[in-house]
C-alpha cells in the first residue's frame, strides 16, 4: 500500500519511517510536513494511506481531513496528544497512535488496515472483527457523554452482561456491545484470565489470592474488588502460577 507521512517534525518522520521498514507492504511514496504540501503530494500521487500529525503550522490535521480528494485515503493519526482522540474517530480514523510511536502499537494499527483491506475470501468479516489485542493497545470506550482511550494493561476486571462486556478500569467502568467470549478472544493470553463464567481479570492487578470453599480460590485485586475461581479455573490457576 502507498503511504505518505505528514508531520512538520523531520525527525519524527525519519522515526516513523525507520519503524515502517519492518512492515515491507507499506511503500512510502512521500513526506510533508504541512497541510499545503501534503495536498500537492496527493494530487501528484494518490495514497492509500497517511500517517497523519494534527498539531501543524497553519492548518491542523483535521483540516486535511475536509480537504482530502476522492478516493479518502485511510488514516491513522500520530500525535503527542491524546486529547484529540475523540475526534480523530469522529472522522472514523483508522487509528490513534500516541508518540513515541511503539512498534507493537503500529503493528497494531497496521493489521486493522490488513483487516480492513483484505478480501471477504482471504479473511471473512467475522475474523476481521476479532483482531488481537497488544497490552500496549488503546481501545475506545464510551458511557453516555464521558469517553475514555484506555491502554488494555490497565483494564483490571471485565464482567459478562448478557451480550455487553462491563470494563473496569481506574476508578471508571464502561459498557461495550461485546460478548465475554469475543474479549477473551482478542485479549492477550499473558494478561487475562477466565476467572469464571462471567468475569476475567488481569493478571498484573492481583493482590492476594486465598483459598476458599471446595477447593476455589478467591483473588482480591489491587482496586480490591474480590473474584471468585471457579473450581476448574482455580486448578487452572495453581497450575499456571505454581500455587
Amino acid at each position: 500500500m502507498k503511504a505518505l507521512i505528514i508531520d512538520d517534525e523531520a525527525l519524527a518522520r525519519r522515526e516513523l519511517r525507520t519503524l515502517l521498514r519492518a512492515h515491507p507492504e507499506i511503500e512510502i511514496v512521500g513526506e510533508a510536513g504541512n497541510v499545503t504540501e501534503a495536498l500537492q503530494l496527493l494530487e501528484a500521487e494518490p495514497a492509500d494511506l497517511i500517517f497523519l500529525d494534527i498539531q501543524m503550522p497553519g492548518r491542523s490535521g483535521f483540516d486535511l481531513i475536509g480537504l482530502l480528494p476522492s478516493p479518502q485515503p485511510q488514516v491513522i493519526f500520530v500525535t503527542a496528544y491524546d486529547e484529540f482522540a475523540l475526534r480523530a474517530f469522529e472522522v472514523n480514523a483508522l487509528d490513534y497512535l500516541m508518540k513515541p510511536v511503539h512498534p507493537e502499537r503500529l503493528a497494531a494499527a497496521l493489521r486493522k488496515l490488513q483487516a480492513g483491506t483484505a478480501s471477504d475470501e482471504a479473511l471473512p468479516a467475522a475474523a476481521a472483527a476479532e483482531i488481537p489485542l497488544n497490552p500496549e493497545d488503546r481501545v475506545f470506550l464510551r458511557e453516555g457523554e464521558r469517553c475514555w482511550f484506555v491502554p488494555v494493561k490497565e483494564i483490571r476486571l471485565l464482567e459478562s452482561a448478557g451480550n455487553h462486556t462491563m470494563l473496569h478500569f481506574g476508578t471508571d467502568k464502561a459498557m461495550i456491545y461485546r460478548t465475554l467470549n469475543s474479549m477473551e478472544a482478542r485479549l492477550p493470553s499473558s494478561l487475562f484470565f477466565r476467572a469464571n463464567r462471567s468475569q476475567m481479570l488481569n493478571l498484573h492487578q492481583i493482590a492476594g489470592v486465598e483459598p476458599w470453599f471446595s477447593g476455589c480460590l478467591k483473588v482480591r485485586l489491587q482496586s480490591g474488588e474480590e473474584i471468585e475461581l471457579s473450581r476448574r479455573q482455580s486448578q487452572l490457576f495453581r497450575d499456571r502460577t505454581g500455587l
